[in-house]
């Protein structure tokens, strides 16, 4: 029954995350630790899983015109590093009140982004003047990735979104693309550490995968306005939910 509840959640969690274009562990965390899989255990091991799910999400992405190359090597170049150095920093540093405020931003702009989602012919700032803001965005996204042992994709389209004011498909492709990578420092350093149980990552890995590329096709078919929308419920139901958790 254990193994079947995980790979239930790697259903959930592969639609969600490829949706909604993240790695999909910080949704993944809360509901494996609620069937008693160990906090740490259950922080970290969802991680590794995220690499295929959200490489398989983006391969749903890649014939349209949406992977911008200049976002995904910009948030790299900042972001890796600043993860790694959040994963190491787990050592001396308590994640509770990075959770608690990171729940906070994520119900608000999930909120934002339900009552007033971008047209879809607004201009679009140019990212090559605008180097500065994405390189602030990637470097938070790291640090929390690792502080919290995820691969950043819960911040990172929704700051691609309220930030960079890029269009929503745009942002998810990008942001998957920037997620997996982002989650190989993380990995290899819970790895060492001894957080994960690569048993949970194969069982959630087997359904999370191809519900991923599911979930980001039903994206691309769904309209720009309706899908942020959607996005923006989700968003705040999930910050809200994870706020009521932690009192």
């Amino acid at each position: 029954m254990f193994w079947i509840e995980i790979a239930a959640i790697g259903v959930a969690t592969g639609f969600l995350a490829g949706m909604f274009g993240k790695g999909g562990s910080a949704i993944a965390t809360p509901l494996l630790a609620a069937i008693g899989v160990p906090p740490i255990v259950a922080v970290a091991s969802p991680l590794p899983a995220t690499i295929p799910s959200t490489l398989a999400a983006l391969r749903a992405y890649w014939h349209g015109d949406f992977v911008d190359r200049t976002i995904i090597t910009w948030s790299l170049a900042f972001g890796i590093p600043a993860t790694a150095i959040g994963a190491l920093a787990t050592h001396w540093i308590d994640g509770s009140a990075l959770v608690l405020a990171t729940d906070v931003i994520v119900a608000a702009l999930g909120l934002r982004f339900l009552v007033r989602p971008s047209s879809p012919n607004e201009v679009v700032r140019d990212v090559d003047h605008e180097r500065l803001r994405l390189a602030l965005v990637a470097t938070v996204t790291g640090l929390a990735a690792g502080l919290l042992a995820n691969s950043g994709g819960f911040l990172l389209a929704p700051l691609y979104l309220a930030v960079l004011r890029l269009p929503i498909k745009r942002a998810f492709a990008s942001s998957l693309a920037v997620a997996a990578a982002l989650a190989v420092p993380g990995t290899i350093v819970h790895a060492a550490l001894g957080h994960i149980d690569w048993r949970i990552v194969v069982a959630f890995a087997t359904t999370s995968v191809p519900f991923s590329y599911f979930g980001a096709t039903v994206a691309l078919r769904t309209n720009p306005v309706r899908l942020e929308r959607i996005y923006g419920a989700g968003l705040f139901v999930l910050g809200a939910s994870f706020l009521i958790a932690s009192r």
